[in-house]
């Protein structure tokens, strides 16, 4: 007698399905938390490019001096992303954008994550991918920035409160992969003990 091969969909549906069934969702006040950073982020963001932007029409040169010779608030757009990598890409752009966006949320809600902090870096990094991909939609392509930190003639690219909690994500996240590893060994301590 030969045996049936196992059909890939149906080993790919089989795995899905198991893995579904040992997922541990976020719980209703990790998830209260999440949405809520991604809310109050994307509307924080977004809202200060429209203040920011407005107030700043109506000033001379389109800049202020916040602290002279260190920070200013300026009108500036950007039509790639990072350090205008890829600029003029706007189709490429929104897409990765929305991708990221679904990676990001589906890590949240299947990767088992149960770090406070990794949830709220993922929160931040969701709010920062949508204000700027609103920008990227329904501006032309074009990311309002506004924040420019500088010393002499010497200027960081001007940024955006969506830039601002993306760097934070990042930056959390790394902290948590260089503090994991430690975590794990005190672990494998205290079971020896």
């Amino acid at each position: 007698m030969t045996e049936a091969k196992e059909n890939p969909k149906t080993s790919l549906i089989t795995s899905a399905a198991e893995y579904l069934r040992q997922v541990k969702f976020p719980s209703v006040g990790e998830q209260a938390v999440f949405w809520s950073i991604i809310l109050a982020g994307a509307g924080f963001d977004l809202w200060s490019k429209s203040a920011v932007f407005s107030w700043l029409s109506g000033v001379e040169h389109n800049e202020y001096s916040v602290i002279d010779g260190f920070f200013k608030m300026v009108m500036r757009v950007n039509p790639g992303a990072a350090f205008s990598i890829a600029s003029g890409q706007r189709m490429p752009l929104l897409i990765v954008s929305v991708i990221a966006l679904f990676v990001v949320v589906g890590v949240f809600l299947l990767g088992n994550i149960r770090q406070k902090i990794m949830q709220v870096a993922l929160a931040l990094f969701t709010a920062g991918i949508i204000g700027n991909l609103y920008d990227r939609a329904f501006n032309d392509g074009l990311v309002r920035d506004f924040l420019d930190f500088y010393i002499g003639d010497h200027h960081w690219p001007a940024f955006n409160v969506a830039d601002s909690m993306l760097c934070i994500a990042v930056g959390l996240m790394v902290i948590l992969s260089l503090k994991a590893p430690q975590d794990s060994a005190d672990s494998a301590d205290d079971s020896k003990s």
